[in-house]
């Protein structure tokens, strides 16, 4: 199971900003969406950052509403854990857990190319174990 099959089944669009964009900005596109984090790129789809609810917050305590007014790049996480399309599930889940983050963005050839979040992962880790279930109750049944 790897990152090209969530990819597959859920689809590659992503929703990104550049860095200039305002918190405040930021903050409306990721309640419009529903989402918890956008990838912030450059125009040829570069990842520069990731902003997270997260990073909302810690501006926010840090600046008060004065952050609304300030470029994403000054409060997006820099250093980013990005993951290919060949990477397995169960990498993801080291990934994330280990980096305490929830959302991934996929790269390819140097570019955004998706994004897998930690609801992705572990739907399609129940799906294996529910598969899993039956494909042994099956055997057991017909033995």
């Amino acid at each position: 199971m790897t990152v090209k099959l969530i990819l597959e089944r859920k689809g590659y669009d992503v929703f990104s900003t550049t860095p200039e964009t305002t918190l405040g900005d930021a903050i409306v596109m990721l309640a419009k969406h529903k989402i918890g984090a956008i990838v912030v790129c450059d125009e040829k789809k570069v990842i520069k950052g990731i902003l997270s609810e997260r990073d909302v917050v810690r501006a926010l305590a840090a600046d008060g509403a004065d952050a609304l007014w300030k470029p994403i790049s000054q409060t997006m996480t820099i250093k980013v854990s990005v993951c290919s399309e060949r990477h397995t599930i169960n990498q993801v889940m080291e990934m994330m857990t280990r980096g305490r983050f929830r959302h991934l963005p996929v790269e390819k050839d140097g570019r955004l190319h998706g994004l897998v979040s930690i609801g992705d992962v572990v739907k399609l880790r129940i799906e294996e174990v529910e598969r899993e279930s039956e494909d042994i109750r099956s055997y057991i049944a017909t033995a």
